[in-house]
């Protein structure tokens, strides 16, 4: 048996060397572009145009591009953004006069939308879309195409072994050609050699990773111009329908319209939570549930439904997710002449985790004083679910243990007719006087349940009837969210075949040598040097030599030939093993 190792002709470079004795055997184990216009002469304007091209859709570029538009992300989580939050916007810009402006100017408070940020992501999709659609016909003019004929010298191949045996060159070549495709080879008779190529996912999987990155910036560029998000506070036994002026928030797309809110509206019928009674995690919420009651279009069944944190009801391609809940005292106020002037649940914001709450209750119309005067009321409201003596600044669990409603009010202007929007969670009192206790000081009382508040000087009364619970709603419409977790889930498996599979090439040459005994030649070629090839060549060689053994040296004395000869080795070129 005779073995060679990989090396150059005397006066020539190996890679000079590599090219000219490999020739189309060592071609198109990629679908990379061949950069034709490295050198040459002076560039003219269709030159400098294809030369631009060539490396906006080259992977070099289009990795930088990607990098740019994760590190432009970052200002867009970091900075308040006007789309999702204007009032942190507002707030930052009185915080910070320099830096506001400079912000500004390089659109940081609107990342997604500015000019910027969108030239990057254009680019990126102009760079994958020119990258691909080449790539892809030229892949496919190769599977189309059979695997290259051998090279003259397999002796240059990174992997090779040869032997010499009694078989006929042509029993050798139709065993290696049945090999190679029982180990799923394309494989086809060349000559006087068999050539076979392995791998072809590797690119298949090269090019889904990218098409899964278009089909991810398409989706994501549609969900944000064509998405919705709105929030609805909703109390125990109220309901909402999904029009516009239903929501407490709202803002959406640049693209979208209200004719594409989904007809439909539910009604809250119980939400239940439950809560750690015991141990270190005292408090923690177990169970946030909503039961609610639902109908698809204007004339759809009532339907019923839960809908739990993480666990959103779908509607169409609407999804309703629960994001809060709190406490809404019952509350009834009386005028002077006893009459009942205001009746509602009045949702309070929680504070902290036990849920200690506090709001404001306005009645606007309707209410007069004992001497008949027209008035308008405000009441500052604290409420605490489970109250404990000692612990009159907050409540020591979430549930309503022992609820106490803490009522301040005030009579006089709410400045609600001033056409200056307020909250419905604050109370300006510049126009408001204080009702006065006994003593002169503010009136501020506890009511439990059931309890009454009268107002001094018969201006009323305030009772405390009970308390319901409501819960936060958030209704969300984000088209093609779909496609973009399957773009996901197929740029990671197109990913791992590009990196964990390899395009290889095996030929298996079978000739008459002068002496005639057929001299067997094997040589392996992969895309990248790997220790695998030279690995798979030798198991194949293994097989075929089994099937066409070693011929004995002529040279050697018959009575030092051992019964069984040894295997081919394969000769690894230098490095392929790292």
């Amino acid at each position: 048996m005779s073995k060679s190792t990989v090396g150059s002709a005397p006066g020539e470079t190996p890679a000079a060397t590599d090219e000219q004795d490999l020739g189309a055997a060592g071609s198109q184990l990629s679908t990379a572009p061949v950069d034709t216009l490295a050198s040459g002469p002076a560039l003219g304007p269709i030159g400098w145009v294809r030369w631009f091209w060539r490396q906006l859709t080259s992977m070099r570029v289009a990795l930088l591009l990607l990098l740019l538009l994760a590190l432009g992300a970052i200002p867009g989580s970091l900075i308040p953004q006007s789309g999702t939050d204007a009032t942190k916007v507002a707030d930052f810009r009185q915080a910070h006069g320099t830096l506001a402006p400079v912000y500004d100017r390089l659109g940081l408070f609107h990342v997604y939308s500015s000019v910027w940020f969108s030239a990057i992501y254009i680019l990126l999709f102009v760079s994958l879309v020119g990258c691909i659609v080449p790539r892809t016909w030229q892949f496919v003019g190769q599977l189309r195409s059979r695997p290259p004929g051998a090279p003259k010298r397999l002796t240059r191949l990174p992997a090779y072994t040869t032997w010499r045996t009694d078989a006929e060159p042509e029993q050798v070549r139709e065993a290696a050609l049945t090999l190679l495709k029982k180990r799923r080879f394309r494989a086809h008779l060349a000559g006087d050699a068999v050539a076979g190529e392995k791998g072809y996912l590797r690119e298949v999987g090269n090019l889904s990773f990218h098409i899964a990155l278009i089909v991810m910036l398409v989706a994501f560029a549609c969900g944000q111009l064509y998405k919705s998000e709105g929030n609805k506070l909703v109390v125990e036994g109220d309901g909402f329908s999904n029009t516009l002026t239903q929501y407490n928030d709202f803002k959406s797309g640049n693209l979208f319209s209200t004719d594409d809110l989904n007809p439909f509206s539910f009604t809250l019928d119980k939400f239940t939570g439950t809560y750690e009674t015991s141990g270190p995690n005292t408090g923690t919420a177990r169970t946030f549930q909503s039961a609610i009651t639902y109908s698809v279009g204007a004339y759809g069944k009532d339907r019923k439904a839960v809908v739990k944190v993480n666990h959103p009801l779908e509607i169409d391609d609407s999804k309703i997710y629960l994001t809060a809940h709190g406490y809404a005292p019952v509350i009834t106020v009386r005028d002077g002449r006893g009459d009942v002037v205001y009746r509602d649940a009045v949702p309070l914001l929680p504070l902290d985790s036990n849920i200690t709450s506090s709001g404001v209750i306005k009645v606007l119309d309707g209410y007069r004083d004992a001497k008949g005067v027209d008035e308008q009321l405000g009441i500052s409201a604290f409420f605490l679910p489970t109250y404990t003596k000692g612990s009159e600044a907050a409540s020591t669990f979430p549930s309503l243990r022992n609820p106490v409603l803490n009522l301040a009010p005030y009579h006089g202007d709410l400045g609600v007719n001033s056409g200056i929007p307020q909250s419905v969670y604050q109370l300006d009192k510049a126009h408001m006087k204080e009702f006065k206790d006994s003593k002169g000081a503010q009136l501020r009382e506890n009511l439990k349940p059931g309890e009454t508040m009268t107002l001094p000087d018969g201006a009323g009364s305030v009772t405390y009837e009970g308390t319901k619970e409501w819960a936060n709603f958030q209704v969300t419409q984000q088209p093609a969210s779909g496609w973009a977790l399957g773009g996901a889930i197929a740029a990671i498996f197109g990913l791992a075949g590009s990196l964990f599979l390899q395009r290889r090439r095996v030929w298996v040459r079978a000739v008459k040598g002068d002496d005639g005994v057929t001299v067997v030649e094997m040589g392996g070629l992969g895309r990248s040097e790997s220790a695998k090839v030279p690995e798979e060549l030798g198991d194949l060689a293994g097989i075929l030599y089994d099937q066409a053994p070693a011929a004995p040296d002529p040279d050697t004395p018959e009575s030092s030939v051992s019964p069984a000869s040894p295997e081919p080795e394969v000769v690894p070129a230098e490095g392929a093993g790292k």
